[in-house]
């Protein structure tokens, strides 16, 4: 809209508002305040930690238990589960902090013109028509349509992620179409001013603006943790297993002639035994000490079922600038007027780096004098500051003239010294409508000057050139996504205090830089990790197209797009033809924050299970959105860091990929105590089922079963948390999200060790009970002996579900070995303490007892690696050959369209990316999930 026509929209005159028309607007409006987003009360939090099925039984068995007198059973039961909801609303607690952060962004107090007079109001105040004031290192308050703007620059990479400062001219009027960072005639709220001055009229305020329609979709949920997926639906058939076995068996008893009180005895015995109470403490310790070694490789873990949701992703949607890129500035190549072509090292504000030849050889005299001689030009025209501040180089200024700064000092050009040496005596500042700036200093008895700026603008001010081959020059740098600045300098005879049109022809072309925002050195190699891990990779920034596609295409040869989609042509698709769009391009430019949202929900939609990077407030809605939200920590915004559930502290894209790493390997862990807990909850079903039937009493009390519980789950379930990482665990393809953990293996396993031991254990009771005339008490002495040394073997087999035990030191986890010395250790001790005796019903037994007992629970031991030689490595043979082309979707059972190619286009000789095995043996020291 024009911008009379906006002003009278606004009812707004030259002098500003009046205090009576600022105090009405503000009584409409309200308060120029981000909406209160509703946080969750701590108790609502820890009440929101009982919505789980298993928590729910546990509590009903300990009520039971407390109901019959068995208060020592209730108590361990009520102290399992408290414990696991006071470390879950720890986590939780600590995620309900994005409306506050976005608060503080706008923490700051703006001078307005109101009736005439310049005066500073809280930002609260700030209503839809005040006239606003901009200069240097201002925060602008609102949404503002500028009245007027001189060398106005602003960064606005908060909102569109492109790093480079944006020139604003209040006479442009722009289309209503118009991306947000094309929209050079407007300022919104929470951008800063990094150069020049400008005033404008307000015309959003709160949540109106910009910044606040990103805090209304940071409001919605982010996706759910596969975990928690997997964990419902297990904990659910837990719970109706358990309910229909305690039901039928104890209607057996009843009909059996036994009293009501010895079938609820029955009942919460078999509750007991069937439910793995120990499973959501387990669980927890395992996420825990996955996120205490994602903390060691530079990632924090805001929510604990992150940990194992990134290992589930899928896809990396990852933001460019400040994650795949430095967010700095810096100029890499330098073109001289005499065709050399000089490669310059260090990125941002490193002052170090050498300049070399393409050949990466020395430069030649004359280049390095032309290179001085360029590299003093860009000094002289520079307003910014460049300084050490506690050992850290910090700037202030235009991102341009900083990296002029940057050249120089590598060079060993100092700004004071040569400005001494030459005294500015006239200037031209830059203004976008002339593209260049241009200074004049003193060089004895004549007037040296210089000038950069745009090259079109720079080259008609000088001779001697050859428009062809610059051309050329030009095409090559802008190709592979280059800013470019030309630079060029000239001697005038006598003093000078103006500079004139005049003063300005003739010039000496000095040559070009090319700029631009480096990429991270460690992020190719990442990439190429997350590859051959399966793990897909996108690009989402807000950037220009051939800016976002160059630096892209420098992350290969794992990845190397060919092609890009912007949000003004997303904007304009229709729905179905959107969809296939996004599913097809590897890279998203020009893209506003409302899109990316859009991007990541149809990314999700596809199949794919989105883990999304990103540091600006741009990126916060995003964050949320995806199943995993990851926030750079160093260079990132509170915002981004609150919306997400991963902080990557040293903003390296190689640590996501470690984190990666990480999450799977807590995942094996989580399986490993899974198959513990299930088979030994399967034998104890199956012992009592046995029993009963056989009309025998019960082989085990219910304090026996807690007794059992307690020194071997209780113990080694926390310790297999600590377990290593299987080899090759990052040559496996992705989990599929919805992928049960109670699998076809898992249950197999389960099953085989459940139905042996459970049979092994009902025959040694029947045999001690019925043949050898044992009393109860005895009988169930010996077998309860013989469970918990089958227990400690059988720990050892769950330690990996492919590779044989014997091929694990046991060095590698020494708690386990010390759980399970210690599980034995205390047993023992038990059987010969009066006390416990007791309260056990136990008895101290002969030297050939425990050597029976041993001997026979050993035997789950060779059963368990007969299993996996006969069947899991088999299995993952088959697998591998099933799944090893290129991580194909389609071969391995994910729910992606046909339009989703796992491999991207290619750039010409290179070829596609596959991590085939040199043998597939090799690939049988992991168990591709």
């Amino acid at each position: 809209m024009p911008l009379n026509e906006v002003l009278v929209a606004l009812g707004v005159g030259t002098e500003g508002l009046s205090s009576s028309d600022a105090n009405s607007r503000l009584n409409k409006f309200g308060p120029n305040q981000l909406p209160e987003t509703g946080r969750h009360s701590k108790f609502f939090i820890i009440i929101r930690q009982l919505n789980n099925p298993l928590t729910f039984i546990l509590f009903v068995a300990a009520i039971i238990s407390f109901a019959l007198g068995q208060a020592t059973d209730g108590i361990f039961i009520c102290a399992v589960v408290i414990i696991d909801m006071a470390i879950g609303s720890a986590q939780e607690w600590r995620a309900e902090a994005s409306a506050a952060s976005l608060k503080k962004t706008l923490r700051i107090s703006p001078i307005v013109i109101r009736a005439g007079v310049k005066q500073t109001v809280d930002i609260a105040e700030i209503v839809p028509g005040d006239l606003v004031l901009l200069e240097s290192g201002v925060v602008a308050p609102a949404d503002i349509r500028l009245t007027a703007a001189h060398d106005l620059k602003l960064d606005e990479s908060l909102l569109t992620g492109e790093s480079k400062p944006v020139e604003k001219q209040s006479d442009r009027v722009c289309t209503p179409d118009a991306p947000l960072g094309d929209r050079n005639n407007m300022t919104y709220a929470g951008t800063m001013v990094t150069a020049g001055r400008g005033a404008g009229v307000v015309c959003a305020t709160a949540a109106n603006t910009e910044l606040g329609h990103i805090a209304k979709m940071l409001a919605g949920r982010g996706g759910r943790a596969p975990l928690l997926l997997r964990m419902e639906k297990f904990s659910n058939r837990i719970a109706v297993t358990t309910v229909l076995l305690a039901l039928a068996l104890g209607a057996g008893q009843y009909f059996r002639g036994e009293t009501l009180s010895s079938v609820f005895i029955l009942t919460t015995a078999l509750a007991v035994s069937a439910i793995p109470e120990g499973l959501p403490m387990a669980i927890t310790v395992a996420l825990s000490v996955a996120s205490s070694r994602m903390g060691k490789r530079n990632v924090i873990v805001r929510h604990l079922p992150a940990v194992e949701a990134l290992g589930s992703c899928t896809l990396i949607a990852a933001d460019k600038t400040g994650t795949l890129t430095a967010n700095r500035l810096t100029i890499k190549r330098v073109v001289l007027a005499n065709d050399a072509v000089i490669d310059i090292e260090g990125e941002g504000l490193e002052v170090e780096g050498a300049a070399t030849t393409q050949e990466e050889g020395p430069l030649s005299d004359r280049a390095q004098k032309e290179l001085l001689n360029l590299a003093s030009a860009g000094v002289l025209t520079n307003e910014a500051d460049l300084g050490v501040n506690n050992g850290a180089v910090e700037a202030r200024g235009d991102s341009v003239d900083i990296a002029f700064l940057v050249l120089a000092e590598k060079l060993g050009i100092k700004k004071k010294a040569l400005r001494r040496r030459q005294k500015k005596c006239a200037e031209i500042p830059y203004e976008p409508e002339i593209g260049f700036s241009a200074c004049a200093h003193k060089g004895g008895e004549n007037t040296i000057i210089s000038v950069k700026g745009a090259p079109e603008a720079v080259l008609s001010m000088c001779d001697g050139f050859d428009r062809a081959a610059i051309d050329t020059q030009l095409h090559e740098l802008t190709s592979v996504g280059y800013r470019v600045i030309a630079v060029a300098s000239g001697e005038k005879a006598g003093a000078r205090d103006t500079l004139t049109q005049d003063d300005l022809k003739s010039l000496r072309l000095l040559g070009f830089v090319g700029l631009i925002d480096p990429l991270r050195s460690e992020a190719p190699d990442a990439v190429t990790h997350a590859r051959a891990a399966g793990v897909d990779i996108r690009m989402i920034t807000g950037d220009h197209p051939e800016t976002a596609l160059a630096i892209a295409q420098q992350l290969g040869p794992a990845w190397m797009p060919d092609s890009t989609l912007t949000g003004a042509e997303l904007k304009n698709l229709a729905d179905k033809e959107r969809s296939k769009a996004i599913a097809d391009t590897p890279v998203y430019a020009r893209v506003e924050p409302a899109q990316k949202n859009l991007i990541v929900t149809e990314l999700q939609k596809q199949g794919h299970f989105v883990a999304v990077t990103g540091d600006g407030v741009n990126d916060a809605p995003a964050l949320k959105t995806a199943h995993v939200g990851v926030a750079m920590g160093a260079g990132g915004t509170d915002v981004a860091r609150a919306a997400s559930d991963l902080i990557i502290t040293d903003d390296n894209f190689a640590s996501i990929v470690a984190g990666i790493e990480e999450g799977r390997a807590a995942y094996d862990n989580i399986r490993k105590i899974v198959w513990l807990l299930i088979s030994t909850a399967i034998t104890e079903v199956v012992v009592f089922a046995l029993a009963l039937f056989a009309g025998l009493p019960i082989p085990l009390t219910a304090v026996q079963i807690l007794w059992l519980n307690l020194v071997t789950e209780g113990i080694q379930d926390v310790a297999l948390a600590f377990e290593g990482k299987e080899p090759n665990i990052m040559k496996r393809r992705p989990r599929r999200p919805k992928e049960p953990i109670f699998d076809r293996q898992m249950i197999e396993q389960c099953l085989l060790v459940g139905l042996y031991i459970g049979g092994l254990a009902f025959l040694i009771f029947y045999w001690l009970y019925n043949i050898q005339g044992y009393s109860e008490e005895t009988a169930r002495n010996l077998v309860l002996l013989f469970l918990v040394s089958f227990n400690n073997f059988q720990t050892l087999n769950c330690r990996s579900e492919t590779r044989s035990a014997f091929s694990i030191p046991l060095s590698a986890n020494p708690l386990l070995i010390g759980s399970i010395i210690g599980a034995q250790a205390l047993h023992i001790a038990a059987m010969h303490i009066p006390a416990l005796e007791e309260v056990l019903d136990l008895n101290p037994v002969t030297i050939r007892e425990w050597a029976s007992a041993i001997g026979l629970a050993a035997t789950v031991f060779v059963l368990g690696e007969l299993y996996k030689l006969l069947v899991s490595r088999p299995r993952i043979r088959r697998t591998f050959e099933a799944t090893k082309c290129n991580h194909d979707f389609s071969k391995t059972g994910y729910e992606t369209p046909k339009t989703i190619d796992s491999t991207p286009n290619l750039a010409p000789g290179v070829e596609p990316h596959t991590h085939k095995l040199d043998q597939a043996s090799n690939y049988l020291d992991g168990r591709p999930n």
